[in-house]
């Protein structure tokens, strides 16, 4: 297992798509998901959008686990606007909410007028007219889809986000982004020797990872929307496992220049690099803390791989896990409340979720041999990992709230080392 591994509208602009996407496919049930019905969108005056809105949005919604679409020959109508509503037809089916919209043609591309009702009361819940182009139309979906997700639940929703991943086929690897429903993937790099430990900045405009394509490891940051790159660590021995500072202006990576695998924290605009932990023990796989005053990390400093935590300033670090003999590859929520890491049950390593509060043991998300990388989305709901299937790397994730499972997989690459990007606008 590697243990260095650790989500713009149109982004990737410079990029030739990948016609390969990830299939997504529902593993885990969705008990007591919300009844919604989100009817097929209209399209008028000769408009002509090359997508489905409703199904977008429907499918989003499904994904979250949190809602239940009604399917389409269900419906007893079809209405695209609030005018030709009869919430009677629905009330019958047992619907909570309903979604109608039309796509209409503007200049210079489109406009989505949609309204979700609350079935019972009659209330129009949210009313709007976003308008996009042909090219932004998946994505206006998903921001959509995020309003009502977060109108009906309290919380953002994640489906305008993006996931990036590694990919393997016969020996050529790929860093690639792709939404988070597993389309318009495009490649950052490719190379024939290995690339790893993919990192997003908070704004979602930049990827940091590790490249061993001069034939040793190198830590480098690439804008998206330019593709352009720079190494910002090419030291002897390890560079490996960068992680964007909450604001953007520091990386915390591992290096080996000292003599010894330990944590230091590079300024990007200073290029002043610190030295965060100075142990005989391997530090490696940095993670910060949401208020960016703490990271955390793997160390085996205590005999066998377990996490800890040390001021971003350095200083002495405390042990934070002891159940279980393994315990690595740590990252926190968004709200800095609990962790999810890799850990070893009966030779198995599962994806955990470990409350930092004290509210007992780590529960496990995951029912694999080998699952790792683990990473949160950016509403904290759900964790994207690292996992095997039918003999190859998969994608998987798992809601937190234990609703529903999913398994992401790719053509017949090997699939690996999944970092879901920040909510951005």
């Amino acid at each position: 297992m590697n243990r260095f591994a650790l989500p713009l509208v149109l982004l990737l602009a410079w990029c030739a798509p990948i016609q390969a996407q990830l299939t997504i496919e529902v593993t885990g049930g969705v008990e007591g998901a919300q009844p919604i019905a989100v009817v097929p969108f209209g399209v008028s005056d000769g408009a002509i959008p090359p997508l489905d809105v409703g199904s977008v949005i429907a499918a989003d919604l499904a994904r979250s686990g949190r809602f239940r679409p009604m399917p389409t020959p269900d419906m007893l109508a079809t209405p695209h606007s609030a005018s030709e509503v009869d919430l009677r037809d629905w009330r019958l089916l047992g619907m909570q909410h309903l979604v109608v919209g039309n796509v209409s043609p503007v200049a210079g591309g489109f406009e989505i007028s949609y309204v979700l009702f609350d079935v019972f009361s009659g209330d129009q819940l949210l009313v709007s007219s976003p308008k996009t182009t042909s090219a932004g139309m998946r994505y206006t979906a998903h921001r959509i889809a995020d309003a009502i997700y977060e109108k009906l639940t309290g919380q953002p929703g994640v489906f305008a986000t993006r996931v990036a991943y590694v990919t393997d086929q016969d020996g050529r690897v790929t860093l690639r982004v792709s939404d988070a429903d597993g389309y318009g993937a495009q490649t950052i790099v490719s190379s024939n020797e290995p690339i790893m430990s993919p990192s997003w900045s908070p704004d979602g405009q930049r990827l940091a990872y590790v490249s061993f394509e001069d034939k040793r490891p190198a830590i480098y940051i690439q804008d998206l929307a330019s593709g352009r790159r720079e190494i910002v660590a090419r030291h002897p021995g390890i560079n490996s496992s960068p992680a964007f500072s909450p604001d953007g202006r520091s990386l915390a990576l591992t290096l080996s220049k000292g003599g010894n695998a330990d944590i230091y924290v590079l300024d990007l605009a200073s290029r002043e690099l610190r030295q965060i932990t100075d142990h005989f023990g391997i530090d490696t796989e940095p993670a910060w803390s949401p208020d960016g005053g703490s990271i955390v990390f793997t160390s085996n400093r205590g005999g066998g791989p377990q996490i800890y935590k040390v001021s971003a300033a350095g200083g002495a670090a405390e042990r934070v896990t002891f159940q279980n003999d393994y315990n690595a590859a740590a990252s926190y929520s968004p709200d800095g409340r609990s962790l999810t890491l890799v850990t070893r049950v009966n030779g198995q390593f599962r994806v955990g979720l470990l409350k930092l509060d004290g509210g007992g043991p780590t529960r496990i998300m995951s029912s694999g041999s080998l699952d790792e990388s683990p990473s949160f989305a950016p509403n904290g709901s759900m964790i994207i990992y690292a996992t095997h299937h039918s003999g190859r790397g998969v994608l998987a994730t798992a809601s937190v709230d234990g609703r529903v499972s999913q398994r992401l997989s790719q053509d017949s690459r090997d699939v690996r080392e999944p970092a879901w990007s920040p909510l951005f606008e």
